[in-house]
């Protein structure tokens, strides 16, 4: 299969990059929903989170599937339909009336939709485009994508619901979602080879030999604690500053700053990738969260804590995603990278499901996020030890690399 010549990797990149900006962004939006919706329907707050939890854990679970269907079939005919059901899904909880109709659209069908149009497939097909020496950038710069999406959807998202209330504004996000599908065109034929990777290895082989491969797993569960801290804050964090009384601008901006100093965490951190062992800098990554999430626990919460804490989590916010790629591409190959990286991304989103889930639960029960924060700093010193014992070394000759 041999895409059209049109193809070449700048345009892969560039419309993988404006794919993930809406995935992404679009997703990052439901944070700022939580409140309004639950007020405006009646619901206690866990309920809205646990559609969001969930759709992180269907998310997940279908991610490595998805990730097979695009090595087999191709990613482009996969993200086409992901961005249906992702449309279908915001729809539908526009007119939500009743919990279960969050739980179907964006727990179940947001969540399939994610697990069609997010990373894992859109990197699995950069990372088969750009050669060994572009690809850590390369996978930065569509890593970046999503957070640039964060830093014009979420400011976006609370314009549509202050001036239209949430039902028109997710309306509206819906049309947006569409516009996946035919981006998706872009994408036809990335499940072809990199050109140093020639492997005949078949899928149960890779299954195999991911399975016996000791940092592989380290890699799970420090991806695992990614999803913890991130979706956490990202759910959570307009409501905790609500609650504190801050004012209601806040949480989007500090969203959008987060969104907005990424892309240059991206970009910075793949730059080191290309330099330096990438585990080592996922080790440096978890460390620094920690800190600085026990620094803003600790601190008296205002404005100017809130955008300092937003622009230090920035800069680390999806650093992880580029580098957690590009270790599991540097030792397996990219023969099955989006089914080992969506195998990877699947103990992400169960960390983000307990994340999300956790913070709601553990809200309602002692009015306030604190154990949580808590929680997301051990398990980033936990994390930072992980990534350190990793060998990271390629399994098979690169055969391409001299050239």
């Amino acid at each position: 299969m041999t895409p059209r010549i049109w193809r070449t990797p700048l345009v892969v990149l560039v419309g993988g990059t404006a794919i993930l900006l809406l995935s992404f962004g679009l997703r990052q939006n439901l944070g700022l929903y939580m409140a309004p919706i639950s007020t405006g329907l009646g619901w206690d707050r866990e309920v809205f989170a646990f559609a969001v939890a969930l759709q992180s854990l269907v998310w997940g679970i279908s991610t490595p599937f998805m990730g097979w269907l695009s090595d087999r079939y191709g990613p482009g005919k996969v993200v086409a339909a992901g961005g249906t059901i992702y449309a279908a899904g915001l729809w539908l909880m526009a007119g939500a009336s009743a919990p279960l109709d969050a739980t179907i659209g964006v727990g179940f069908m947001t969540g399939f939709g994610m697990s069609m149009t997010g990373f894992p497939i859109v990197l699995a097909t950069v990372s088969r485009v750009a050669s060994p020496a572009k690809r850590s950038m390369y996978l930065g710069i569509a890593s970046a994508g999503g957070s640039s999406g964060q830093l014009l959807l979420v400011p976006f998202g609370q314009f549509l619901l202050t001036e239209n209330g949430w039902s028109v504004a997710l309306l509206i996000l819906a049309a947006m979602a569409a516009l996946i599908v035919p981006l998706s065109a872009i994408l036809a034929g990335g499940n072809r080879l990199s050109e140093e990777d020639a492997t005949s290895q078949r899928i149960g082989a890779a299954l195999r030999e991911a399975g016996g491969h000791g940092g592989y797993h380290l890699l799970n569960a420090g991806y695992f604690v990614c999803g913890f801290q991130t979706m956490f804050i990202g759910a959570h964090l307009p409501a905790y500053l609500s609650d504190l009384d801050q004012p209601a601008w806040l949480g989007a901006t500090a969203l959008a700053l987060i969104g907005g100093l990424n892309i240059l965490g991206c970009l910075f951190w793949a730059h080191l990738g290309a330099r330096y062992k990438m585990k080592n800098l996922l080790a440096i990554i978890y460390g620094a969260r920690a800190v600085i999430m026990a620094g803003f626990v600790m601190l008296p919460i205002s404005p100017v804590t809130v955008i300092a804490f937003a622009c230090l989590m920035g800069l680390l916010w999806l650093a992880t995603v580029p580098l957690t790629t590009g270790v599991v591409a540097g030792i397996f190959g990219t023969r099955f990278i989006a089914t080992l990286i969506g195998i990877t991304f699947f103990s992400h989103q169960i960390g983000s499901f307990l994340g999300i889930w956790l913070g709601g639960i553990v809200y309602d029960a002692m009015g306030n996020y604190d154990a949580i924060f808590w929680g997301g700093v051990a398990l980033g010193v936990a994390a930072a030890a992980l990534h350190l014992p990793i060998d990271d070394r390629p399994l098979r000759p690169v055969r391409a690399a001299a050239a």
